[in-house]
């Protein structure tokens, strides 16, 4: 091999020795050059989809100018990338053969298409699977074929969003459950028809039903909405998605209100898609819920919460009751203090910020820092110390510190904290 050219003129003798001779005295470089050319004659092509390098045989896999014939040999390649690259290149080629010559996509592409389509390798069938998943011309048996794999990441694209597939496609694939998954695959497809949602609603397993309610196009009837929320006090998972589900009638958002925790029966009451009737009943069923129980909690009360009362009335009497003295208060994780300068700068009694807490109500307790005149630097600190919320639920400031709640639904927020407890 030392001292042999990496490419160079081919002599006579070995062109007519015929293109495999010939390649042989080519480098592996020089031949994947050739083998990516969209100009190297067809013969040699079919020649390099048996080279000994697997490099050179991905080269051709890929090239758009290979014949049939090269495809045939690399469908069949040893190194499933080969064949990977193969496949999705022949899938994208789909629209291009329909425009020009359906015979020749039908007797030579779709041919080794489904040979690949029954390829042991996934990676392989995914790699198809991935190109036509929405491709609206593809040969409909070729997305019912993959539809219908056992191996999810094959299947699962295709039937969350091919176009190709029917209602009653996916009744079938529901009916025979193929792989663990479809139903979950199904629930998700955009702007499902209804019949389909009622069988999900009454065969799917949890998760999938969980899928579904998620699934804001999907045309769920108002009966089987119905139906699931009768089975939702059982299944904690659904309730949340339930209450954020568009159009609720005035009947299920009651339904709902009697099984979910006092924490979605707020999100249900801020909704401002409801009947005003129906928005009125939640917030005085949240306001029933919020009332002081019989035997008060003990956990601010007492000489503890006086003295913080004094201590913020003292710094606020000073000119000092400020975001700086707040942030440094809750640094130090002094809950009660932190609960006494709120109540102070927003001018409402600790009990108001108390209820807060209880509810664990971040809007609530972003609604008051706007009310002491803090900006939302503060409400973060404030809604991990006091509500006990984690990082990934606190909410937020806008971009330029803003706060994310219109000024009317802060103070509809501050309203109900003050009148729950009357």
């Amino acid at each position: 091999m030392a001292g042999r050219p990496e490419s160079g003129p081919v002599s006579p003798r070995a062109a007519a020795m015929g293109p495999r001779h010939a390649l042989h005295h080519l480098g592996e470089a020089a031949r994947v050059r050739l083998g990516a050319a969209a100009d190297t004659a067809p013969e040699t092509l079919d020649a390099l989809a048996s080279d000994p390098s697997v490099t050179v045989r991905a080269a051709v896999a890929m090239n758009p100018a290979t014949p049939d014939g090269a495809h045939r040999v690399l469908a069949g390649d040893a190194d499933e990338r080969v064949r990977t690259l193969l496949a999705r290149k022949l899938a994208a080629l789909i629209p291009q053969l329909q425009r020009h010559d359906r015979a020749a996509l039908e007797a030579q592409t779709l041919a080794t298409l489904t040979q690949l389509i029954e390829d042991e390798a996934v990676r392989v069938r995914a790699a198809i699977a991935d190109v036509v998943k929405e491709m609206p011309s593809a040969p409909r048996e070729l997305i019912l074929r993959l539809a219908r794999d056992s191996a999810m990441p094959v299947s699962e694209p295709v039937i969350r969003l091919s176009p190709l597939l029917s209602a009653e496609d996916l009744l079938g694939l529901l009916a025979d459950m193929p792989a663990p998954g479809v139903a979950r695959a199904v629930a998700a497809r955009p702007r499902l028809p209804a019949h389909v949602c009622d069988v999900l609603a009454v065969s799917a397993d949890s998760e999938a039903i969980g899928t579904l309610l998620d699934n804001g196009s999907a045309a769920i009837r108002e009966a089987t909405l119905d139906a699931l929320i009768s089975r939702a006090a059982s299944h904690n998972a659904w309730q949340d998605k339930l209450v954020r589900r568009p159009a609720l009638s005035a009947r299920a958002t009651r339904a709902l209100s009697e099984i979910v925790t006092t924490q979605l029966l707020n999100v249900l009451a801020s909704r401002g898609d409801l009947d005003p009737d129906v928005t009125q009943d939640l917030r005085e069923r949240l306001a029933g819920r919020m009332a002081p129980p019989a035997t008060p909690a003990t956990v601010y009360h007492g000489p503890k919460l006086d003295e913080a009362m004094a201590m913020a009335a003292d710094l606020a009497d000073a000119g000092r009751l400020n975001e700086a003295a707040v942030l440094a208060a809750a640094q130090r994780g002094e809950a009660r203090l932190c609960t006494a300068m709120l109540a102070v700068a927003a001018d409402v009694s600790a009990t108001v910020v108390e209820r807060a807490v209880t509810l664990r109500s971040a809007k609530g307790l972003v609604s008051l820092v706007w009310k002491a005149g803090f900006t939302m630097r503060v409400a973060g600190p404030l809604q991990v110390l006091l509500c006990r919320i984690g990082p990934e639920a606190v909410l937020r400031g806008l971009n330029g510190g803003g706060f994310p709640l219109a000024i009317d639904e802060m103070r509809w927020q501050l309203e109900f904290l003050e009148r729950a407890g009357r």
